[in-house]
């Protein structure tokens, strides 16, 4: 390995074939484990994580006959990172999440979704019901705030012009106070080798701009572009799946989506089987995979047969929004 460059491996932690796809804004990278023919379980992240989020979950689905789609965002993992704000917009993510997946041709898909990767992956679920047999959501949101949004001091200070450059950009302050502090339960399971994992795709202030635009697209209540594409994909869901499989894993120590945002869900979805993780936070896959990855493996072998498993009918919330 030349001097300087990253071992995307981790000392084999992260084994899994790159793939990538092309998009306008920058090339996205993804990794597709598991057989063809296999039920597909797309697996999103938030921020400022990447796939390495999941690296728990893929070689369980592929053991079980299953195929893992893990893909980076924009700005994130192995994806190319322009330095452009508006590309990092959660319209434009969900765009290009929507064009990955719909390139793959998938059916009897099942979307596991947090943090960011919820009103994301969850457009194209609402977008294309057809191709989806269930959701296995963990603490995230794809609603319309119900009223103003009280944001605590941290993300404020994100949200200031210049302050946020200089924490998020510039001191990595989202990764280092939230991803190995608060947004954790059990710190103590941070290794060196994930430290650098999730440190290696952002070295620059350059390379932090998506990091930085994901706090600034937080609604600050129930109006607004991003208000508006909750408030969609909120109607898909209530549309398209409240009569299929869905399954939520709440992590109660969530210092970001509280249990209050959890009722929320409950009242979209109410025929949603719910866990609640008493010791686990924010990153639940980290402080709690050991007991997520068998409730998603239990969750999918409750799914009739994939050529059966969706009905054919699409939604056009998203695109009478574009």
């Amino acid at each position: 390995m030349a001097r300087g460059a990253v071992d995307w491996t981790f000392n084999g932690l992260w084994p899994y074939e790159p793939r990538w796809f092309e998009t306008p804004e920058g090339r996205l990278h993804y990794v597709d484990e598991g057989p063809r023919d296999g039920r597909p379980v797309v697996l999103v992240h938030g921020n400022p994580t990447w796939g390495f989020l999941y690296r728990n979950f893929i070689g369980p689905l592929v053991a079980a006959g299953h195929r893992a789609i893990v893909p980076d965002h924009l700005g994130f993992g192995r994806s190319d990172k322009p330095n452009r704000p508006d590309f990092y917009r959660v319209p434009e993510h969900a765009r290009r999440f929507d064009a990955l997946l719909e390139s793959l041709d998938l059916s009897g898909a099942v979307v596991v979704a947090q943090d960011w990767g919820g009103p994301i992956a969850l457009s194209w679920a609402v977008a294309h019901p057809e191709r989806v047999a269930g959701l296995f959501v963990l603490n995230t949101f794809a609603h319309r705030p119900p009223g103003k949004v009280s944001l605590p001091l941290p993300l404020r200070l994100f949200r200031m012009p210049g302050v946020g450059e200089i924490m998020v950009k510039g001191l990595g302050l989202f990764h280092r106070a939230f991803l190995f502090g608060v947004g954790m339960v059990h710190r103590e399971r941070l290794t060196a080798d994930m430290r650098r994992a999730y440190l290696a795709p952002h070295p620059t202030w350059a390379s932090r701009v998506g990091v930085l635009v994901f706090p600034r697209e937080i609604p600050a209540g129930p109006v607004g572009p991003i208000a508006d594409l909750g408030g969609r994909v909120e109607q898909g869901l209530e549309r398209f799946f409240r009569d299929r499989p869905v399954r939520i894993i709440w992590a109660m120590k969530d210092v970001a989506f509280t249990p209050a945002m959890l009722d929320i869900w409950r009242r979209t979805l109410p025929n949603a089987e719910i866990t609640r993780l008493d010791d686990a936070g924010h990153y639940l896959q980290e402080d709690a995979h050991e007991a997520i990855a068998p409730e998603l493996l239990r969750f999918l072998a409750t799914l009739p047969d994939r050529r059966s498993a969706a009905e054919p009918r699409r939604s056009s919330l998203l695109t009478e929004a574009s």
